[in-house]
C-alpha cells in the first residue's frame, strides 16, 4: 500500500459529469483571455511527488497519485469525473441517484462494486469500519460518524472530505470553494493543468448564469431538508452552500441571520419567516413525497410558497455541498424559479 501521512495541521479513463459540456465551453471561452504563464505560475509542477494538502485541518500527504479509492459519499464524483480518475475507484457505498450524471459517468459508476446504500432517515450511510478497511484503499473520499479520519490513519488509509463538510467547519463556504477542491484534487492526482481547465469552467458557468438570474423579482427563499414520513425538518443557514447558491439566482435567504450549516426548525417558525420560494432537498426517492412532507405540515398551507406553488425539490448535492453539481443545482434552481412565475 502506497504510504500517506494525515496529522493535525498547524500554524484513456471516464470522464464526466453534466455540467460537462458547458465546462467545456467555458474552457473555449477562457482560453483566449487567459494571461501568458499564469496557469503554470498558480500550479505547481506536475509529477512533484509527495504531494501534501490541506484537509479538514489535517495535513494529508500523497506518494503518488491514489490507485484504490473507496467512495463514502457521491460528492466527490463530479471531480474525478472532471478529472477523468474514476477508473481508480474500486468500491464505492450510498447512493448516486442517475440524475446527477452523463451516461458515461453512470456507467463508469456502475461497474464500481457497491458494498452498501443503507443509509438513515437523514440520508448518513450506515456501514462498518471492517468492511471499508476491508477494501485495502489507498485513499477514501467521505466521512461517516463511525469512520472518522484518526480510525483510518491508524492503519495508514488517507482520508479526503469535502470542506463543507468538516466536522469542525465554521467558515461560509462559496462558490470559490469548489475552484480550490477541484484544484486540490488536481494536485493529489497529477492533474494540475486539467484540474485549472475544470475550475475555470467552472467560474464562467456561474457567472453566465447569476447574469441570466439578475433582473428577476425580488422573492425570499428556504432551503429545507423535510424528513418524509414525519419528523423533524431542517433548514440551512449560511455556513451552508445554500446560502450562496440562493444569492447567486438572486433570491434571499429567509434564514440567513443563522450562522449554522443545518438546523432543526418547526412549523410556527417557517411561517413566521414566510418564504415566497421552498426548496426542498432530499437524497433519493419521489420529489412528489418529499413536497407532501412540507404541504401536509400543520398550517403549511398558509406559506406564500405553498399557496403560490413556489416549490422547488432537487437532490441534496445539487446545493449541498459545495461541489461542481452545486453549479448544476444553481442553473436548475433560476430555471425552476422562472417557470413557476
Amino acid at each position: 500500500m502506497r504510504r500517506t501521512t494525515a496529522r493535525p495541521h498547524s500554524a484513456p479513463r471516464h470522464r464526466t459529469a453534466r455540467w460537462s459540456a458547458s465546462l467545456a465551453a467555458g474552457a473555449l471561452l477562457l482560453a483566449g483571455c487567459g494571461e501568458p504563464g499564469t496557469q503554470q505560475d498558480a500550479a505547481p509542477a506536475e509529477g512533484a511527488y509527495p504531494v501534501t494538502v490541506e484537509n479538514c485541518g489535517a495535513e494529508v500527504t500523497f506518494d503518488a497519485a491514489p490507485e484504490r479509492m473507496v467512495l463514502l459519499k457521491s460528492a466527490s464524483v463530479p471531480y474525478l469525473a472532471a478529472l477523468d480518475v474514476l477508473d481508480q475507484v474500486v468500491a464505492r457505498a450510498g447512493q448516486y441517484p442517475s440524475e446527477y450524471y452523463d451516461e458515461e459517468t453512470l456507467a463508469a459508476l456502475e461497474e464500481v462494486p457497491s458494498l452498501t446504500e443503507r443509509t438513515d432517515t437523514s440520508g448518513h450511510l450506515q456501514i462498518s469500519r471492517e468492511v471499508v478497511i476491508g477494501q485495502e484503499p489507498d485513499l477514501v473520499l467521505g466521512q461517516v460518524d463511525n469512520l472518522e479520519r484518526s480510525t483510518l490513519a491508524a492503519v495508514d488509509i488517507p482520508l479526503l472530505e469535502e470542506p463543507a463538510l468538516c466536522p469542525e467547519w465554521d467558515q461560509e463556504p462559496g462558490w470559490d470553494d469548489i475552484y480550490a477542491q477541484m484544484r486540490l484534487y488536481g494536485e493529489v492526482f497529477d492533474e494540475v493543468d486539467r484540474a485549472e481547465e475544470a475550475a475555470s469552467a467552472l467560474e464562467a458557468e456561474v457567472e453566465q448564469v447569476r447574469a441570466d438570474a439578475a433582473g428577476g423579482p425580488a422573492l425570499t427563499a428556504a432551503v429545507l431538508y423535510p424528513t418524509v414520513g414525519g419528523g423533524v425538518t431542517y433548514a440551512y443557514g449560511t455556513h451552508s452552500m445554500a446560502h450562496p447558491q440562493l444569492e447567486a439566482a438572486g433570491l434571499e435567504n429567509v434564514f440567513g441571520d443563522v450562522d449554522q450549516r443545518v438546523f432543526e426548525i418547526g412549523v410556527e417558525e417557517l411561517l413566521g419567516r414566510d418564504p415566497d420560494v421552498l426548496v426542498l432537498l432530499h437524497s433519493d426517492g419521489d420529489p412528489a413525497v418529499v413536497e407532501r412532507a412540507v404541504t401536509s405540515l400543520p398550517g403549511a398551507g398558509e406559506l406564500t410558497a405553498v399557496r403560490e406553488g413556489r416549490l422547488v425539490t432537487q437532490l441534496f448535492n445539487f446545493t449541498e455541498p459545495a461541489s461542481p453539481l452545486a453549479v448544476e443545482g444553481l442553473r436548475r434552481l433560476v430555471a425552476a424559479v422562472g417557470e413557476s412565475g
